[in-house]
């Protein structure tokens, strides 16, 4: 069942900055410090693989995009392997296939980030840069990179519409935006409002969700659905 839940808070976006300000810094740097267990693990990553990527992964896409996708963070062997978000895992498989379908990508996925795969009207991003072990990130780590997330959210100037794959890009999405916990819960299908920003909540399309019916492929193209008839054409 949809719910839409509002609140009147609404980030300034778009505004010309001011003589002198510094830009907002919309991705960590490639050896990114303020997280020291992400930190090491990036570094052992990289002396293991030293031909992977390795790095907090940047975001994917039209950064004047109607369409903001919130992921967890980088796979492992997926965006910290390729360098591109979603690229290279099942995860990726089920969202580019979703995206293509409903017209918010172009061209063929092929699990690389040379593939041609381009994004139309949408970006691409996670709560966490880097790939944290075993694919969870702390709490105090999330909190951290919360700021590129912000940054993200507020330097797109036409952004209508968010998607939060599972609870943590919602929970934290949900503080960048202003958005009171107990005015917003998590529910697959759930829509939120903040000032002229729709929320939308979507299970996680990992492999254990899929695999474990907790998510459907028809539940997840629902959800998209509903974005492209709110956005239109």
């Amino acid at each position: 069942m949809t719910t839409i839940s509002t609140t009147e808070n609404d980030p300034a976006r778009g505004q010309q900055l001011p003589a002198g300000a510094v830009p907002l810094r919309t991705e960590p740097e490639q050896n990114c410090p303020l997280c020291p267990r992400l930190s090491g693990f990036r570094e052992a990553a990289r002396a293991r693989e030293p031909e992977w990527f390795n790095s907090p992964v940047p975001s994917f896409g039209d950064p004047d995009g109607r369409l903001l996708i919130v992921g967890l963070a980088p796979g492992l062997q997926g965006a910290n392997r390729t360098g591109r978000p979603f690229t290279g895992d099942f995860a990726g498989d089920l969202l580019y296939a979703t995206l293509l379908e409903y017209g918010f990508a172009r061209g063929l996925y092929q699990a690389r980030p040379d593939d041609g795969l381009s994004l139309v009207d949408c970006r691409i991003s996670n709560a966490v840069r880097c790939v944290p072990p075993q694919n969870k990130p702390l709490p105090g780590e999330i909190n951290t990179c919360r700021r590129f997330l912000s940054a993200t959210i507020e330097t797109m100037p036409r952004l209508r519409a968010i998607v939060a794959l599972g609870r943590v890009a919602h929970d934290s999405t949900l503080k960048a935006l202003g958005l009171r916990a107990a005015a917003a819960p998590f529910a697959h299908g759930a829509i939120h409002q903040a000032g002229a920003v729709k929320l939308y909540d979507s299970y996680h399309c990992s492999r254990y969700n899929t695999n474990t019916r907790v998510l459907t492929p028809e539940m997840f193209r629902s959800v998209f659905a509903r974005v492209r008839a709110d956005l239109g054409a």
